[in-house]
């Protein structure tokens, strides 16, 4: 029988200030740079690990007021073999937690755990207090929400059955060499020889040592020299030893040196480069807690370490981080992986992912599997994750249909911001045909990721984007997620109708080419004759005729004549500044 760390919620920890995020057997943490996700792995080392981090700079701040306490509720719950959750917990897990933590809600046992963090004005220190909820309150009934519950009896929890481990992204194994309490040290001190192997070993070290110095003239001459040290102490020791090699096998650790090898040479790890070193740091830690746990059966005893990984890619190629996530997820006991990794966040089961998205305060989305078809999570994967893996750590997501919008968009964005997409953490996701934007449209409202949609206006367009928005169960109005092209119109009828013709042709002049000087003086001035005189229709059908051609050269033609944006286009990038509160 296993256990499940299956919920947490925070208050006032940095900038979670109302914080509830449910948890799997591995759990995959999306979201971009400074939206919570190291904040979250934190909070849960004030419950199971080490809380002496805790500073003054870990109350949340919100209006200019620092929270009085932080507040971390846990809920853990019994499964099987399979982490399925079960009716009640194992024995051996029974007597370890006792019944006084134990909480039955009629059907299935479950422990909530409270930890208040304050701060101590008289001591000038941080207090820490443990509580077992007399239950599992509701995130929020009748205007309460579940920090304000009562907190019931006052409980430490801290067993080394269950232990926490958290590695962040600056790991690195030379380092964890040097240092005493990394895990490779820890692992390296629980090693243990019987009193023969001692002897023997150290025999054998001791005949290197002599074959050592007596083969080299340098070692040679300097014992003999280091001799007159006890002549000049009037000493009475036995001589100098000079030992190539540690003597004692005690200290034989504390010389190691990691080699990898290829087909051909060996080099020590100093030489290779950050991902083999960042690799190898999580591998040591893999083997620690299988250390523990093989010592555990050993015991017969309760053992369930709870990982928490920071960025697990630092430094590796895509397939090394699809490699090293199988690796992780064989761990025995409970992964929480936070990741900017479109490579790992794909290799997920979309079960396993949770994106957590601030604006202004930190919330938690994850895809409902159970509310959706098997054909529905297919079209998630494939047509999302598969091809825009990218939008998992998305700010907004404008989608559009056509392949003209994906090049020009972009082009505006900048234009109009005055900041490229890129800084903003805006993706422009073209979803090839209107009857498609249902997949990307769970995909970003589930994960709780802001988004608009910038759309043709056909009728059929319209009315499959009404039974879209029926289907996503959204609270959203259309008119604040939608902006329709005027009636009857793609993006490239629309700029011909907002009078950019004068810039469409330049941007077809633009793509003629001339073999010399001579061929562009006979033939220019005809060319643009022949291009004013083309009629709208005309104009339609060749931009449209190679969209991805024509898009950036007719943005950019529009933007370098000065003239204002396309009223379509300004009107979708002010729902934009809303969604970004600007």
């Amino acid at each position: 029988m296993n256990i499940l760390l299956k919920e947490v919620r925070i208050s006032g920890f940095r900038g979670l200030e109302n914080f509830e995020i449910k948890l799997e057997k591995v759990t995959v943490l999306t979201g971009m740079n400074n939206s919570g996700k190291t904040s979250f792995l934190k909070a849960l080392q004030v419950v199971l690990g080490n809380r002496q981090f805790i500073s003054q700079d870990d109350f949340s701040i919100n209006e200019n007021e620092t929270s009085e306490k932080i507040i971390i509720d846990i809920l853990i719950v019994p499964c099987n073999d399979y982490f399925v959750e079960e009716a009640d917990f194992s024995e051996d897990w029974e007597i370890l937690f006792t019944t006084d933590r134990i909480r039955i809600d009629g059907v299935k046992s479950f422990i909530p755990i409270r930890t208040i963090i304050t701060f101590d004005t008289i001591k000038n220190s941080f207090k820490s207090e443990q509580y077992v909820l007399p239950l599992w309150p509701i995130f929020k009934h009748n205007q309460k929400f579940w920090y304000e519950c009562e907190s019931g009896n006052e409980k430490s929890f801290h067993f080394e059955e269950l232990p926490f481990f958290f590695m962040d992204a600056q790991r690195d194994i030379l380092e964890d060499t040097k240092l005493r309490g990394s895990y490779i040290s820890k692992m390296l001190s629980k090693i243990e020889y019987s009193q023969s192997d001692i002897k023997d070993i150290e025999e054998q070290i001791k005949n290197l040592n002599e074959k050592t110095v007596a083969s080299s003239d340098v070692l040679r001459g300097l014992t003999e020299t280091l001799k007159e040290l006890d002549s000049a102490m009037d000493s009475r020791n036995d001589g100098i030893d000079i030992t190539p090699f540690t003597k004692k096998l005690r200290d034989l650790s504390k010389g190691l040196t990691i080699y990898y090898t290829d087909k051909q040479d060996s080099f020590s790890m100093e030489y290779h480069g950050m991902g083999t070193r960042s690799w190898s740091s999580l591998l040591t830690l893999k083997s620690f807690i299988l250390l523990l746990s093989r010592n555990a059966e050993e015991d017969n005893s309760c053992f369930f370490p709870v990982l928490a990984i920071e960025e697990p890619e630092a430094h590796l190629h895509p397939n090394a981080q699809k490699k090293l996530y199988k690796q992780l997820c064989s761990i025995k006991g409970q992964i929480i992986i936070s990741t900017h990794s479109p490579y790992i966040a794909a290799s997920a089961n979309l079960s396993q992912v949770r994106n957590i998205y601030k604006n202004p305060s930190a919330s938690c989305g994850q895809i409902p599997l159970d509310k959706l078809s098997d054909e529905d999570i297919r079209k998630i994967k494939r047509q999302v994750i598969n091809t825009r893996g990218e939008i998992f750590f998305s700010k907004v997501i404008i989608f559009f249909e056509g392949e003209t919008e994906e090049q020009a968009l972009p082009i505006f964005s900048e234009k109009y911001f005055n900041l490229s997409p890129v800084e903003m953490g805006l993706d422009f996701i073209g979803v090839g045909g209107y009857k498609s934007y249902l997949p990307f449209l769970r995909f970003a409202e589930n994960l709780n990721i802001p988004w608009l949609i910038f759309s043709d206006a056909d009728v059929d367009v319209q009315t499959c984007i009404d039974k879209h928005l029926k289907n996503l169960e959204t609270s959203k109005d259309k008119e604040d997620v939608v902006v329709f092209l005027d009636d009857g119109n793609d993006f490239e009828k629309q700029l011909i109708q907002d009078d950019y013709r004068e810039e469409i042709r330049k941007s077809i002049a633009s793509f003629d080419e001339y073999s010399n000087a001579e061929h562009r003086d006979a033939k220019e001035e005809n060319r643009k004759i022949e291009i004013s005189n083309l009629s709208d229709t005309e104009l339609l059908k060749m931009i449209s005729s190679t969209k991805t051609k024509f898009g950036p050269a007719i943005a950019e033609q529009i933007i370098m004549s000065g003239k204002e944006l396309p009223p379509k286009v300004i009107k979708l990038f002010e729902k934009t500044k809303l969604l970004y509160g600007i």
